[in-house]
């Protein structure tokens, strides 16, 4: 693509001086972008000049999607922080460390990928090659694991903002008898504790896809509303906050709001300004790494010895 470094001395032939380089050059990006030249209060910021050109090749992209899924993973890869795992240096005393099969399926589903061979899942349904049945199969091993370890990396960073709290109290009563994932001990904000749930809905899920097509969020968002709605009854007492983190990554607007907020609280602790982005890349890692464990944890486990040897 032509991406121009004009300076604003040069664009004087939109004011009436005419430049032939200037206007030749202006109407092959005008032709390509689709798109006006930028005035002259914008014509020395580059970004001006890049954001038709990416806007354009991104509807290219969008355009170019086979079918709804594919056209919702490419919505969700652009959301913010979704690719956040992908910036993480990989460390294993912080987390941060996917292992061979955790990263090779996590680049898969961003991409779109083949990942598997077809097979029967553990509930009996047919997994196909893409292998995204196991995301949001609720007898698949690793959909707890996922939950878990999203909360205790939630904890465990509350704690580091001098916050400590519990994981699913027993002191909340409800009248369905179900308990939230999460209470700090300490008041969150207006005097008042916070209490989390935590969810990770399927952005591929047949489900979500005519919402997952919408804008990048939206799936996590209307987690959050269903979240809002369910825990009602503790809004009076506590300070509820809903945490939506999509499969492919992104965040609804209450865990973005929460997750911003809480790095601000670390920052003013440890006095580290990358707190935050510290932060989202372990959560990307984890839900990716939860991610893997859902799509492996279709796969029935093998028989063993006694079972196939009568001897």
């Amino acid at each position: 693509e032509l991406t121009l470094r004009l300076l604003p001395s040069r664009l004087h032939t939109v004011s009436g001086n005419c430049d032939p380089d200037c206007v030749a050059a202006c109407l092959e990006w005008e032709t390509r972008c689709n798109a006006a030249v930028p005035d002259l209060s914008r014509a020395g910021v580059q970004k001006a000049w890049d954001v038709p050109i990416v806007s354009r090749k991104h509807e290219e992209v969008l355009s170019a999607a086979h079918n709804q899924a594919g056209r919702a993973r490419l919505i969700a890869a652009a959301a913010p922080h979704s690719g956040d795992f992908l910036h993480a240096v990989p460390c294993s005393s912080v987390g941060t460390r996917l292992d061979d099969t955790s990263l090779r399926i996590a680049v898969s589903l961003r991409l779109g990928a083949t990942m598997c061979a077809p097979h029967t899942c553990v509930c009996g349904q047919q997994v196909d090659s893409s292998g995204v049945h196991g995301l949001a199969c609720r007898k698949s091993a690793g959909h707890h694991v996922r939950h878990n370890a999203v909360n205790d990396l939630i904890k465990r960073t509350l704690a580091s903002a001098n916050i400590p709290a519990m994981l699913e109290p027993n002191s909340l009563s409800r009248d369905d008898g179900k308990r939230p994932d999460g209470l700090t001990v300490l008041p969150w904000a207006n005097g008042r504790c916070m209490v989390w749930d935590f969810t990770c809905p399927d952005t591929l899920a047949a489900s979500h896809l005519n919402r997952a097509v919408v804008s990048p969020g939206a799936v996590a968002n209307d987690a959050e509303s269903r979240k809002s709605a369910k825990y009602q009854s503790l809004a009076a007492m506590y300070r509820f906050t809903p945490i939506a983190v999509e499969t492919l990554g992104a965040l609804g607007e209450e865990a973005s709001a929460f997750f911003r907020d809480l790095g601000r609280r670390i920052t003013a602790v440890n006095a580290e300004p990358s707190s935050l982005q510290f932060l989202l890349q372990r959560l990307s890692v984890t839900v990716q790494r939860g991610n893997a464990a859902c799509i492996l944890g279709t796969v029935p486990s093998s028989l063993g010895l006694d079972e196939i040897f009568y001897i």
